[in-house]
């Protein structure tokens, strides 16, 4: 059973919307100042109709298709339509989206931005601002971002567009734009934040490894806007139960709003489960994979992912000591709550056929729909397809790490159809090959039985694999955090402050004539 959070939020949601629509928007600097319309990439006008315009004195001959509403259905004139605003600024947001790649912009991104809302240029300037799609094997760090306070992280939260909210220090969350400019930062009540999702409109879900509950704040006002707690009546063991992770709707079905958010909390008995939240409402509909906490096998997941399409939920747990590294990984079907698959390394069911080479993580790429691991020992990647599960379903990549140490403290993490994998010496990126010859990350079709060999659907072969980073970038630290972001992963490491922003360059595709 679980309590209802604070009151509805259906205000404050709305609230959230209008503040994030105005902070788009320049103050206008006369009352004669054209109505501010849609902002979406195109507007109403035709297609190849121009439309001329007098911003500040300044004539400026535009598509009107490319115009905000307001402007591209003025009515016909023979005098362009006045608009009293700032012509540099539109010389260089117009400069931003012809220009090349490689040219630098004349104003902050964020100020750019905010002008391209107004005339309705925002998506165009987004995009040629943007890095070009990521590509594991020509990524390089492309900058960092460090908050100007205790700027040692403590969580990431991407989002499918590029932007980014970053917990750090006591209880402090920092935003960035799909830009990466600079947003806000707000302290939160929380002393340390070890779990952190967006949800649009401006608002971030936290969780606290030392305080119960999840948490929702409206970063753009940085207050706290409800707050959602499980207990059980019937069972005093549950209560004051912490969120160890967090699932928001995948980037793939950004647009559903459908999809419930997925939080794991555990009580200081050790009782834990999976709680189904709401996301317009942030109050709970559903209770999956209630566990006693009474063994490892049975311990809080510390990595939840929703499979949407396969009305899946992928939940694993590892921990690592001085008998080396243990876990579980197993799949609940979110509309019963039953388990429908599971392994245990090491030992237990499902087991691998590598025993003593236990996984140290593992994570879901859930348009492959296949499951990928990083053994323990060897270092060795293991790929296991979703849709031709067994006893025994990994095929396992012996590449290894480059150095010595194998996979001990290795973090993996899938973003857009690559497995990126952190190593004692630097970051290694695993691809298909039908990816790159292709441009689709989808495995082939299967059908027959549901014990498949191993080949009819996945074979080691498909993959390569490359290490991206320099030894200059190895020297500063073993990897702690990755996350994926739009084109964009963003790392973290030991000991090291602010986070890592990886990009392709644009000059990773060209030819040489």
């Amino acid at each position: 059973m679980f309590a209802d959070p604070f009151p509805s939020l259906k205000k404050s949601r709305r609230l959230v919307g209008r503040q994030q629509h105005n902070s788009n928007q320049r103050p206008s600097s006369t009352s004669n100042e054209p109505t501010m319309g849609t902002v979406g990439g195109g507007g109403a006008g035709k297609s190849g109709t121009v439309k001329q315009l007098n911003v500040g004195g300044k004539l400026f001959s535009l598509e009107a298709s490319s115009l905000s509403l307001s402007l591209s259905l003025d009515s016909p004139s023979p005098t362009p339509t006045f608009v009293d605003r700032d012509p540099a600024l539109l010389s260089a947001v117009l400069a931003a989206i012809r220009a090349p790649p490689s040219a630098a912009p004349a104003f902050p991104a964020r100020v750019l931005l905010d002008e391209a809302h107004f005339y309705g240029l925002h998506a165009q300037l987004l995009t040629a601002l943007s890095p070009p799609p990521l590509r594991g094997f020509s990524a390089s760090l492309a900058s960092t971002l460090s908050p100007a306070s205790e700027p040692f992280p403590t969580a990431l939260a991407p989002h499918h567009d590029g932007s980014l909210c970053l917990a750090h220090g006591a209880g402090q969350v920092t935003c960035y734009s799909p830009a990466l400019d600079h947003l806000a930062t707000f302290r939160t009540h929380l002393h340390r934040i070890t779990s952190l999702r967006q949800l649009p409109p401006g608002l971030v879900l936290l969780g606290s490894s030392a305080a119960p509950g999840l948490h929702a704040y409206d970063f753009l006002e940085g207050r706290h806007v409800a707050s959602v707690q499980w207990f059980d009546p019937t069972d005093t063991r549950v209560s004051k139960a912490k969120v160890i992770a967090i699932a928001a709707r995948p980037p793939a079905d950004a647009a559903d709003t459908n999809s419930p958010i997925l939080a794991t909390f555990e009580c200081p008995h050790r009782e834990n489960c999976i709680l189904a939240v709401d996301p317009e409402t942030l109050k709970p509909t559903q209770e999956i994979g209630r566990q006693s906490g009474s063994a490892a096998k049975s311990s809080t997941p510390g990595r939840v992912v929703h499979l949407q399409a396969l009305g899946l939920v992928f939940a694993s747990f590892v921990s690592s000591g001085a008998f080396g590294y243990s876990g579980y990984m197993r799949l609940w079907d979110i509309r019963s709550g039953n388990v429908v698959w599971e392994t245990s390394e090491p030992g237990g069911a499902g087991r691998s056929s590598r025993f003593g080479d236990p996984f140290a993580d593992a994570d879901v790429d859930v348009k492959q729909q296949a499951i990928y691991k990083v053994c323990s020992k060897s270092g060795d990647v293991a790929v296991a397809d979703l849709r031709s599960l067994g006893n025994d379903p990994w095929v396992y990549m012996s590449s290894g790490p480059r150095g010595s140490g194998g996979g001990y403290g290795s973090v993996l993490h899938c973003h857009q159809s690559q497995v990126f994998v952190s190593r004692k010496d630097g970051l290694e990126v695993w691809s298909r090959l039908e990816e790159q010859l292709f441009n689709t990350g989808d495995l082939p079709e299967q059908s027959g039985t549901k014990e498949r060999p191993k080949s009819a659907g996945i074979d080691e072969r498909f993959y390569r694999s490359c290490y991206v980073d320099t030894e200059e970038d190895a020297k500063r630290g073993m990897i702690q955090m990755m996350a994926g972001g739009g084109d964009r992963l963003f790392v973290t490491r030991e000991d090291m402050q602010g986070v890592e922003v990886w990009e392709t360059s644009h000059l990773a595709g060209a030819v040489c004539l």
